[in-house]
């Protein structure tokens, strides 16, 4: 890929990854970071724990399967936190969380050093069904984490607003 698009497309996942890890820093410094992680805002809604894993495990994911057609890392936590799932009461720590947003990441740029200019028109078979190609993905991944950094965040607000 075109070292142009790697570093802008890289920048713009730093600045995202910068305000999740910022959130997760928030929320260690709480009381008791496992329940904040745990809270949901409602029943059935998703906790901040899974907010924070499932960026990490979509990461994975197109890295790996839906990139390079590879088995993805964390096969135990892939069916837990990927898009669709249910979220559980097993609430990962910040530790965990940190490490899987690590290493997932690690796996992301290394696909996208492989990339070639070329393949950004290529729909690769996991994303055919959905006529994706890896230049869309790559803008999807970015917004992906915003996404659901925010959601983490008005999360952590409504957890704050309901222990006044």
């Amino acid at each position: 890929m075109s070292a142009a698009v790697i570093s802008l497309t890289t920048q713009l996942l730093d600045f995202s990854r910068e305000r999740t890890l910022g959130t997760l820093t928030a929320i260690e410094k709480m009381p008791d970071p496992n329940m904040v992680l745990g809270w949901r805002p409602g029943p059935g809604r998703a906790h901040i724990a899974w907010q924070l894993m499932h960026v990490g495990i979509t990461e994975e994911l197109f890295a790996t399967d839906r990139f390079r057609g590879t088995a993805p890392a964390f096969a135990d936590l892939v069916p837990r936190f990927k898009g669709g799932s249910t979220p559980d009461d097993n609430i990962p720590g910040p530790a965990e969380i940190r490490d899987v947003l690590a290493q997932t990441r690690e796996h992301l740029l290394g696909t996208l050093a492989s990339l070639t200019e070329a393949d950004l028109a290529t729909i690769p078979a996991a994303l055919a069904a959905r006529s994706i190609t890896i230049g869309k993905a790559l803008q999807i991944v970015v917004w992906h984490e915003a996404h659901h950094q925010g959601q983490a965040h008005i999360t952590l607000n409504l957890y704050k607003a309901s222990q006044a």
